[in-house]
């Protein structure tokens, strides 16, 4: 036989946290013993690619002559994962053996996982690989099953079967359009929430603000209740922000169709994640659930029961919006710009502190102490918003349905907003951090003496009165007031200033 030797390059991508990063997947066929090697820096699922390409290429009609086969990943010094160098190593095997027109490959980027009988799926992360290629002027060329994604003008192509790519197959073709899901019925609405109108207050400030809240209550009080209906009165989603809460998602093999069609995401992890399922981690690194929760709503129900290191690694991501994951190669960051919404317990048992004809607490003083120190001081003063939700009476439940519901309270919290963007408007450009939210408020003389008073007497710390500050313009915002007052500054301390756990 014949020896057949032949060169061929084809881009393809790898994921690096919620970015796709390209790579240039050279092949070069030789003679010497035959057999597959992949270098520059695979993991096993790259180093599997072999078996797999093998296999679909016989299967999608395709020849595989017995050569040797060197395939290098470029750039060498980046980490390649992912099983999407399936189909452009297939595609360079083929161009490089003379089987395909070396012209199929030119502004092109490939991705996708191949099946032994040469079905071509898709690969985790098709929309951070579509930003990939529109950034860099090329059309996309992935699995067919794929819809087709939000990218604007960007060419996006898809292939059932390897052997599409056949002379005188179909080849590539459009991704096509899918409708947007249908509703999945009613959503939950506030109005279903009997009573608690100050923490519909509360949550409405949150939603306005952008500020984390920590409930406290009894079991079955409706800490979990409220939370699940936060995001019924936010605004949509804008569509930068569609698109970088749904990459998340896309990364981390979610569905994010409900992103896409506007709607905030609302993460609730159960208390026994770990702290990379939470942050995000792993190898490859891959979001955590602060990622998913990105310009939406993370809510920790039982929230001291969460491993510590957890509870921690969460500080920086509240301050910053981003989390850094380090590793040997390099730190990747991690979009992470969440509202924070937590539910705890008084006690052990929950009962602390419960109303006449309640159940007693059967805890211990240390008992309870230790409980409320695992969430840790650092954590509690960067959650703003501090309230106790307690048990409503019977008839106050049989009430249900006569209660604040979302549409008002989404009325204050679109007007606030609007005020808060014409006020910035109208005050200019303010400093960064702590200085500009002090100068944003514009306290007169008395109502700064009040705060720093108040904050003497309570021992406040310089970033509790801070965030307590940005409560008060949450406020002021909503009465449509430029200045913040004494009687916002109050109310902000009065959701900060409180006896148990975040006093």
């Amino acid at each position: 036989m014949t020896a057949l030797f032949g060169r061929s390059a084809v881009i393809g991508a790898t994921l690096r946290g919620v970015e796709a990063v390209p790579v240039s997947v050279e092949v070069a066929v030789s003679g010497g013993l035959p057999g597959m090697a992949i270098v520059g820096m695979p993991d096993a699922a790259v180093q599997e690619a072999r078996e797999r390409v093998k296999a679909a290429i016989r299967a999608s009609g395709f020849s595989m002559p017995s050569e040797k086969y060197v395939v290098n990943l470029a750039p060498g010094a980046l980490r390649k994962t992912g099983t999407g160098f399936d189909v452009p190593i297939a595609v360079g095997i083929l161009v490089a053996t003379g089987q395909l027109d070396p012209a199929c490959l030119e502004g092109r980027l490939f991705v996708g996982e191949l099946s032994l009988d040469g079905l071509v799926r898709p690969a985790p992360g098709a929309l951070a690989f579509g930003i990939c290629a529109a950034r860099r002027g090329l059309a996309l060329v992935g699995s067919a099953e794929v819809a087709r994604m939000p990218l604007g003008d960007v060419e996006q192509l898809g292939i059932a079967r390897l052997s599409d790519l056949r002379p005188g197959g179909p080849g590539p073709l459009p991704l096509r359009e899918v409708a947007a899901p249908p509703p999945r019925g009613p959503e939950p609405d506030f109005g279903d929430v009997a009573g608690h109108e100050v923490a519909k207050r509360a949550l409405q400030l949150a939603a306005a603000g952008g500020h984390g809240v920590l409930m406290t209550g009894p079991p079955g009080s409706g800490k979990t209740m409220l939370a699940s209906r936060l995001t019924t009165i936010l605004p949509p989603l804008a569509p930068d922000e569609m698109l970088e809460a749904a990459v998340a998602h896309s990364v981390a093999g979610e569905d994010a169709s409900s992103v896409l069609a506007g709607r905030r995401p609302f993460r609730s992890p159960h208390h026994s994640a770990s702290q990379a399922g939470l942050v995000g981690g792993g190898t490859p690194v891959r979001p955590g659930e602060i990622s998913l929760a990105h310009h939406g709503v993370l809510f920790l129900d039982e929230l001291p029961e969460f491993s510590s290191s957890a509870l921690q690694a969460l500080r920086q991501p509240l301050e910053e919006g981003v989390v850094r994951v380090t590793r040997a190669d390099g730190t990747v960051a991690l979009p992470a710009r969440f509202m924070l919404v937590a539910a705890a317990n008084p006690c052990p048992c929950g009962y602390l502190g419960a109303g006449e004809g309640e159940r007693a607490c059967t805890c211990t003083d240390q008992q309870v102490s230790q409980y409320q120190g695992r969430v840790g001081g650092p954590l509690l003063d960067r959650i703003d918003l501090h309230l106790d939700v307690w048990r409503l009476p019977p008839e106050s439940v049989v009430g249900a349905g006569s209660g604040t519901d979302s549409a008002t309270l989404r009325e204050g919290v679109m007007r606030a907003r609007d005020f808060a963007g014409w006020r910035r408007a109208r005050q200019g450009e303010l400093p960064a951090g702590p200085q500009g939210v002090v100068a944003s408020c514009r306290l007169e003389e008395g109502d700064r003496l009040f705060l720093e008073s108040m904050a003497r007497s309570y021992r406040m710390s310089g970033r509790a009165i801070i965030r307590s500050l940005a409560v008060a313009r949450t406020i002021a915002d909503m009465d449509e007031r430029e200045s913040v007052g004494k009687e916002h500054v109050a109310e902000a301390l009065g959701f900060r200033l409180r006896e148990g756990m975040g006093g």
